[in-house]
């Protein structure tokens, strides 16, 4: 069939094919009002592919309205022509797991939500190792969202596949309500990424030539007034000629006073439907059904009196097509037609015997369940059972969109207010996990006003607290979550312990001095002794015993305050042994030992606990929860002076956030935005080290850029040390010193900057505003044992105490180090000390210190004190060797996905196993591979193993 006037968008079309046969798929978007051309631009494309031979595999569904709250409904139909059992073995495990889960084949989890999308771009990426592969997808305003976003992620990744993904989208047009509107549900067409085309209206000498291609040896004068009044509508165009008489196409009886045009067209079908009065009942319960198995179909429209020819003589007065397998309405505007022309009762009695009919044949439930809510003319537990018991299906299926949209109708359908408030709650929290913040937030306070349910209201207090935190307000959330602990002590100890241990969490984020204690005292009221309710006592008698250290401004310590930092230390260390060795415990549990591990200066349990939490976080594909994560992560390995592995982790963060972009419509915009804000963060910190001020605030600005938090952007301690190697002393001491000001919890949080601070204070000629600092960091070096903390203790003191006993208490501080891995503080005190023998004309002992503290400055990265280190040497007669050039990362040509997969290949992982940690294609690995190795002057993947020391985790 020709198309007439579509050349650009047939172009449009071709070279995407093209393209994707030669090796370089892609997706496009077609997208405009109903009837202007998008079906038969996909039509198009499918002879197209049969022509360039019997090896290109198309697959194609549809997307319906009565299916858009049906999880996965239309991947499964697109799919479903290769789903075989070998298909499915051939996938990784844990991709094969979920999409089975996803289709409901087996058992799901809601931690396959994003395992789901890479498990159909493996399956397509397979396929096309065999053949082309053209996936058309039509009506995708009515894709389910769960489809949607598995389909968005693939579209994103088909740059090195032989793929092409060809969809099409109307704009604007009425069709039979599938769910109830809520704020925050993603919009199908929000597809970034994926460029669009809108086929426009035809110019009037190719409706010209479409009219006479259609109905040729038309009288002139009709021929013109249907050219006039179709403006260029081809459907409408079409259409008109298909309701004329042949008196009136050849101008022997008038003309209609009204001709079918886009926005009568509905009449137009719902006309030819009424002269079909055998087909009528059929063709309604065909669009309730939103095209559907027409076994199905029939059985209920039987039900409802129609005959065995009804479709049939649909088919024949070319309203639709059947296949074996579904029945096709000609256009959406005839299904629309067929449903919203029926008498309202009669479309309740088709969902209802629908319904039934699934119901019988006992394999779709969810399905069924959707059907009798629409055919609810009100309030109804049964059906709002039904409906609940449909997005837990969905939930554990991954599909979460679906999930909450069932939980909303569920609510809206029940009766009882207690019952609609537990609803709305389920469907606030698929959205606050999902990132959905806004849409979270507007159901949890709907919930609110219908319940005074302690439990109830504490549950919703976590999403509550969990839209704050996102939003930048840790003390409104850790506020919301201790008003609603207090009252479920006695009643629910497990929800009050959860409450506790994120307001703890959020609490001591606020740097909040009062709210940390009130934590505290709650947490000490729960009746039954929990290991989490411990941690918030803990944190707060830290803090506390800090302050009093502190305000002592001296070295006597009162023993309060010495027992107190003891105590708490002691509880925190048995909660993260605990945590660490025996019982790992929730997500939840596990990040607040993480935190303990930090305030107890444990370098060697923040990074197992870390490493740990990011390796069940990739293994699940729980993005949601990596960020965080890896932040941890790559500070612990900056810490023990591995910047190798933290750019690695920030090649990774960047590398899946690419990978997540533009998923901010199915997922909420903060998993990607925060792995971005992480990857920046981690660069601030190294750019800090190197002396890099515009990297550094550049990366500082982007974190605070994408995660919407302005206060990302003054982080004091990474500025404080950008300054301090700057030589801008006044400057670090004034940041820190404001930072400390915030509170205790605030203070504690800054105890590993206290070296900064102490020696900021020192050179800038005020050492007295070191002292109470300092005070309160001796007292807690000494109360962890932590030979880091102990080291830097004693350097402080050398700096700030008497000069006699200066030496020797450099000299013991090297000793800790000695038993520490943390060689930037290491390579400091060399530094100091080796000054400082200089300055006591001891310049024989003062070489090898500077030496040793230059060369780990420089492997290090750590520009402005490697050039200290050199003055130094140069200043005590040794030869100081120049400054080199920047050591040689082979690394650094390469781009940030490329590295990330290199990183992983050197580090001996495979090609899958690479894919599923960075969500790409196998495929896609290997291209990324194929572009790296001229570029690192390499040939093989066994050479990697020779670059493994420039940045391998």
């Amino acid at each position: 069939m020709v198309l007439h006037g579509r050349e650009a968008e047939e172009a449009a079309v071709a070279g995407l094919l093209a393209r994707a046969w030669a090796g370089h798929g892609g997706a496009l978007l077609l997208r405009g009002p109903a009837g202007i051309g998008k079906t038969e631009l996909l039509d198009e494309a499918a002879r197209r592919a049969r022509t360039a031979g019997s090896d290109v595999r198309v697959l194609r569904a549809t997307g319906t309205e009565a299916e858009a709250v049906l999880p996965f409904a239309a991947l499964h139909l697109l799919l479903r022509p290769v789903l075989t059992a070998a298909r499915l073995a051939a996938l990784p495990a844990p991709q094969a797991r979920a999409l089975r889960g996803a289709f409901g084949l087996d058992e799901a989890s809601p931690d396959d939500r994003f395992r789901t999308g890479l498990a159909v771009l493996t399956l397509l990426s397979d396929l096309a190792a065999e053949h082309p592969v053209l996936c058309l997808v039509d009506d995708v305003q009515w894709l389910d969202p769960s489809s949607a976003e598995a389909l968005l992620f693939v579209a994103r990744r088909l740059g090195d596949e032989p793929v092409a993904l060809l969809l099409a989208a109307r704009d604007g047009l009425p069709g039979a309500p599938a769910a109830d509107p809520a704020p925050g549900l993603p919009d199908p067409l929000d597809l970034p990424g994926v460029p669009q085309v809108r086929p426009a209206a035809l110019t009037p000498d190719a409706a010209g030539r479409l009219l006479d291609d259609r109905a040729p040896g038309l009288d002139p004068a009709v021929r013109t007034r249907l050219l006039d009044q179709s403006a260029g509508h081809p459907l409408s165009l079409v259409e008109s000629v298909r309701a004329l008489t042949a008196d009136q196409r050849t101008g022997r009886a008038p003309l209609p006073c009204e001709l079918p045009v886009p926005g009568r067209l509905l009449a137009a079908y719902r006309a030819r439907i009424e002269d079909l009065p055998e087909a009528r009942t059929a063709l309604l319960v065909a669009a309730a059904a939103g095209g559907g198995h027409p076994g199905e179909i029939r059985e209920a429209a039987r039900a409802l009196g129609a005959g065995d020819d009804a479709l049939p003589a649909a088919e024949r007065a070319g309203l639709v097509t059947l296949t074996g397998t579904a029945v096709h309405f000609r256009h959406p505007l005839v299904r629309a037609a067929a449903y919203q022309g029926a008498d309202p009762r009669d479309r309740v009695a088709a969902h209802q015997a629908l319904a039934r009919v699934q119901e019988e044949a006992g394999g779709e439930p969810d399905r069924a369940a959707w059907h009798r809510a629409a055919a609810a003319p009100g309030p109804d537990e049964d059906v709002a059972a039904r409906l609940e018991a449909a997005a837990e299906s969905a939930w554990r299926r991954g599909a979460f969109a679906a999930s909450a949209a069932a939980a909303r109708r569920a609510a809206g359908l029940s009766p009882r207010p207690a019952d609609r408030a537990r609803r709305l709650l389920s469907a606030a929290q698929v959205a606050v996990t999902t990132g959905r913040v806004a849409e979270a937030g507007h159901l949890a306070r709907q919930a609110a006003e219908l319940t005074e349910d302690p439990g109830v209201r504490g549950l919703l207090a976590m999403v509550r607290a969990a839209v704050e935190d996102v939003g930048g307000h840790p003390r409104t959330a850790a506020c919301l979550l201790l008003d609603h602990a207090e009252p479920l002590l006695e009643h629910d100890t497990p929800t009050a312990v959860s409450l506790l241990v994120l307001a703890a969490r959020s609490a001591w984020s606020a740097g909040d001095a009062v709210l940390v204690p009130r934590v505290a005292d709650v947490a000490g009221r729960v009746r039954s002794a929990r290991r989490e309710t411990t941690a918030p006592g803990a944190m707060a008698q830290l803090a506390a015993a800090l302050r009093t250290a502190e305000e002592t401004g001296g070295t006597a310590v009162p023993a309060p305050a010495r027992d107190g930092l003891a105590a708490s230390l002691a509880a925190l260390r048995a909660f993260v042994k605990d945590v660490l060795h025996h019982n790992p415990g929730s997500h939840l549990v596990r990040l607040l030992a993480a935190d303990c591990a930090v305030l107890l200066g444990d370098d060697d349990a923040v990074l197992a606990l870390a490493t740990a939490e990011a390796a069940r976080c990739r293994e699940r594909s729980t993005v949601l929860s990596l960020p965080e994560v890896l932040h941890t992560l790559a500070q612990a390995h900056l810490t023990r002076g591995r910047p190798d592995a933290a750019a690695a982790i920030a090649a990774e963060a960047e590398a899946t956030a690419g990978s997540l972009a533009g998923l901010a419509a199915a997922t909420g915009p903060h998993p990607a935005r925060r792995l971005t804000a992480v990857a920046a963060r981690i660069a601030a910190r190294t750019a800090a080290l190197a002396g890099d001020d515009e990297g550094c605030r550049a990366a500082l600005d982007r974190a605070a850029g994408v995660t919407g938090d302005p206060t990302g952007a003054s982080d004091p301690a990474t500025l404080a040390l950008l300054d301090l190697g700057q030589g801008r002393h006044e400057r670090a001491l004034l940041r820190l010193e404001d930072a400390r000001r915030a509170g205790a919890p605030a203070a504690a949080a800054l105890l590993p900057a206290t070296g900064d601070l102490v020696e900021a204070a020192v050179r800038a000629g005020v050492p007295e505003r070191a002292t109470a600092p300092l005070a309160a960091f001796t007292a807690w070096a000494g109360a962890t044992g932590q030979p880091w903390a102990q080291a830097v203790a004693l350097r402080c003191a050398a700096l700030t105490g008497p000069g006699e006993r200066a030496g020797e208490r450099f000299a013991a501080a090297l000793g800790h180090h000695r038993a520490a891995a943390r060689p930037f503080e290491e390579a400091r005190t060399q530094l100091l000390y080796g000054e400082w023998l200089r300055r006591a004309r001891r310049r024989t002992e003062a070489r090898p210190l500077l030496r040793h503290a230059h060369e780990t400055f420089e492997r290090l990265g750590a520009a402005p004190w490697a050039e200290r280190a050199r003055a130094e040497l140069r200043a005590v007669g040794d030869t100081a060797p120049s400054a080199p050039a920047a050591p040689a990362d082979p690394f650094a040509v390469l781009t940030a996905q490329e590295r990330a997969v290199v990183r992983l290949a050197a580090a001996g992982t495979t090609n899958r196993d690479i894919a599923a940690r960075l969500f790409l294609s196998p495929r896609t690995v290997e291209y990324h591979l194929y572009k790296a190795y001229p570029k690192l002057g390499i040939g093989s993947r066994r050479e990697l193993a020779a670059l493994k020391d420039h940045g391998t985790p």
